[in-house]
């Protein structure tokens, strides 16, 4: 049974990794699994037992540091020295609590594994406050809980700044996460070349990709709303010449039956058999077709699965090799790894029936079968071919050789155009134009797009994408003449809800100038990256996005449906224009928009970063007496806090920190969002926790015993994770939230 997003039920989410066990009354145990997978030997001899047993035991949760964000190493801080510490000599029930673990093969410490069930950190304050601290920094985008196999494939893309990346199935988005913070290895450019374009066929799950993205707060990520196997090919301008859009990098993470998932998702013990993955296989492998496509020539696809099933693995790519007629290369990625456990590809496997009847060969299928079962899904037959494809580069992870989840992931790289772009199509007519999708084009890799491109439109769900449609028509049009013919055209069929559009500043747009004024931007700012998601009215948000990015939007919204893009940087203030701009900034966005910030800007101390955080309106009195002078010479409206590491004390956060804030007549008040204020607070040595009635509890270590506001630091901002809306003003010149909405650039 599948789901309206083609996942088998049991496999949707298996990016959010579980914390412990449940579903008791599911028998972990189903012959035809065992069966198959006996007989198809991707266990090694004598394991078989070991490999069962891991797959019934629960999985250990997985925690990922976020890796762009200036305060990595600040979290992997405080986890290493404050939290394992303090967990290492605990013992429960008379169980010795293990600390968490690092994966040995994931970059710098980075990920994390822990065999604590939810059930186990909820019986011990300390494990409880690990708990809270692993949810508010997972809020705030600085943590990120997945499963330990599912951090695999971005890493073998081997992400640049420059790259332009297709995550093609991105739901629920722990992946374009990871996508994203390798865009951002360098936090001092604020604008990368490259950017993560995430589709998800599923419009629901595609919001839940939003939520995943916006944690990160990039201007360089795009979420569209699209049927993978048939994601329409997008256009640039360069030099007032429309290009193809050719990506340097795709991530093909296939809808799969998830029999590697059985540890998290313990229904599908009860739901697996052998036509899962037959029944899959056709989409798998339309869109990988479909991403190699689009793919550039010298660029990387990484296809993965969270199946061990070779129909659904070195089936899709044994097929896609010999489609591509030399194009692709299955590369070795094992030195990419070097600590990561697994087994290679293998190069025989045989098909079964749910009724247990089973299949070496394509000639052995009896005819009633060849709807369920297709030559695809057999290995190739010529042996020399079967060689030269080296399937055993693929990379299939067993549960019980590092205590994860089963997996499969192959490497590919692009060495050439897909042969059935390479010949100019046949016109079907005397009045037919060729469109932009042809070979002689893709070949120089630039497409240069005719006024007639635009009537290529993408298929409509469930069809057969350009590619298979191609082959047909070209297999029909070789026995008639010899010559090839492009597919039809077929309509694009839009659903889901409706999006608001997404308007760029003019040059001559009035909202500006005093924006620029105000806060003394720099000429070098890119105001024209800048929208808003209104064409009438007055702008609420405003919204940046990258300059590539801004390039996709102009010239590809016909072609494509838009969930979200952009950070949010400005919000309409209410009573701001008063103040000289009726735009104060956002916190999502400061840390694009601070490199261009002259203005308005106050340096404070880590002493001043605790005031601003615990306390709802300090006076000026109240901070440092630098802060107090520098304050005094700006005039009231929305301002930047600054704080600067200090090197000479290294308990200090040795990171930049950067707070948006409101100056008020006698006051100022921080505008940050719950969970950050909670994250900046943990960095400072303030901490903040919640005991199990409810209770807000303030703690402090020693350098801050006595502060009496930490209840209300957590108290405050309750009602969401988001900045307000919109600010009023009190007498006091003093902004006062209202609203809590989670307005992004993409909210329904």
């Amino acid at each position: 049974q599948q789901n309206r997003d083609q996942r088998p039920e049991g496999s949707r989410s298996r990016d959010n990794a579980g914390w412990g066990a449940g579903y008791s009354e599911i028998i972990k145990e189903n012959k035809l699994f065992e069966q198959y997978y006996r007989e198809l030997n991707i266990v090694p001899e004598g394991e078989f037992e070991e490999f069962m047993e891991a797959m019934r035991e629960p999985l250990p949760a997985t925690i990922r540091i976020t890796g762009y964000k200036s305060h990595a190493k600040e979290i992997l801080h405080t986890l290493k020295e404050k939290y394992f510490k303090e967990i290492q000599d605990l013992e429960i029930d008379g169980l010795k609590i293990v600390a968490p673990q690092a994966l040995r093969w994931y970059p710098d410490d980075l990920a994390w594994h822990t065999n604590m069930s939810r059930k186990i950190l909820r019986k011990s304050p300390l494990l409880e406050k690990f708990h809270q601290f692993l949810v508010s920094e997972t809020e705030s985008g600085n943590i990120s809980r997945q499963e330990a196999v599912s951090m695999i494939p971005p890493l073998l893309l081997k992400i640049e700044p420059h790259h332009k990346i297709l995550d093609m199935c991105a739901a629920p988005g722990s992946k374009t996460a990871q996508l994203i913070e390798m865009l951002h290895a360098d936090m001092d450019v604020p604008f990368p070349e490259g950017f993560v374009i995430a589709n998800d066929v599923d419009n629901k799950r595609c919001y839940l990709l939003v939520h995943q993205a916006k944690r990160l707060n990039s201007p360089c990520i795009m979420v569209v709303n699209h049927d993978a196997s048939c994601i329409p090919r997008l256009q640039l301008e360069h030099d007032g010449k429309k290009e193809v859009l050719f990506y340097d990098r795709v991530l093909c993470d296939v809808p799969c039956s998830g029999d590697g998932t059985m540890r998290k998702n313990i229904d599908v013990w009860k739901k697996w058999t052998t036509s899962n993955g037959l029944q899959l296989h056709g989409l798998q492998l339309r869109i990988a077709v479909r991403g190699v496509e689009q793919l550039a020539v010298g660029g990387r696809m990484v296809y993965s699965t969270c199946s061990l099933n070779p129909v659904e693995d070195e089936a899709v790519i044994a097929s896609l090799l010999e489609k591509s007629e030399g194009a692709l290369e299955l590369v070795e990625a094992v030195a990419d790894l070097p600590s990561l456990k697994f087994m290679p590809g293998i190069t025989s496997w045989k098909l079964m029936t749910r009724d247990g009847q089973w299949y070496s060969n394509w000639s052995e299928v009896p005819e009633a079968r060849h709807t369920q079962i297709r030559p695809t899904m057999f290995p190739p037959t010529d042996d020399e071919k079967l060689q030269s494809m080296k399937l055993e580069r693929c990379m299939r992870i067993l549960p019980h050789h590092q205590n994860t989840g089963g997996f499969f992931v192959a490497v590919l790289v692009k060495k050439a155009p897909m042969p059935w772009n390479r010949r100019y199509p046949k016109l079907r007519n005397a009045e037919a134009v060729p469109s932009g999708e042809t070979a002689q084009a893709e070949e120089l890799q630039v497409i240069r797009a005719s006024a007639e491109v635009g009537e290529v439109e993408a298929p409509t769900q469930g069809e057969p994408s350009a590619s298979e449609a191609a082959e047909t028509q070209q297999d029909a049009d070789s026995k008639k003449d010899g010559v090839c013919g492009p597919p039809p055209s077929k309509k694009m069929k839009l659903f889901g809800f409706k999006e608001d559009p997404f308007v760029f500043l003019t040059e001559e747009d009035p909202v500006f100038p005093p924006i620029q004024a105000f806060y003394d931007l720099s000429p070098g700012f890119p105001k024209l990256n800048v929208l808003t998601r209104t064409h009438e009215g007055k702008k609420r948000h405003l919204y940046m996005v990258s300059k590539e990015l801004r390039n996709v939007l102009l010239n590809n919204s016909e072609r494509m449906k838009v969930i979200n893009t952009g950070v949010k940087v400005w919000s309409r203030n209410n009573d701001g224009e008063q103040f000289g701009c009726a735009f104060r900034l956002a916190q999502e966005g400061i840390y694009t928009l601070y490199p261009y910030i002259g203005a308005r800007v106050i340096t404070i101390s880590l002493e001043d970063v605790k005031v601003l955080l615990t306390e709802e309106n300090p006076f000026l009195s109240r901070l440092g007496e630098d802060t107090h002078a520098q304050a005094k010479k700006l005039e009231m409206g929305s301002i930047v806090l600054k704080y600067r590491p200090d090197p000479k004390d290294p308990s200090s956060p040795q990171c930049p920190i950067e707070l948006c804030g409101w100056r008020g007549k006698t006051s100022i008040r921080a505008f940050v969002p719950r969970n950050e204020r909670l994250h900046y607070l943990r960095m400072v040595g303030v901490e903040v926790f919640q005991d199990k009635q409810g209770k807000k509890a303030g703690r402090t270590t020693e350098a801050q015993e006595g502060s009496t506001e930490l209840a209300e630091a957590q108290g405050r901002e309750e009602g969401g994770t988001q900045e307000p809306e919109s600010t009023d003003t009190d007498q006091n010149g003093s902004a006062k939230s209202k609203g809590n909405g989670l307005e992004g650039a993409g909210s329904a």
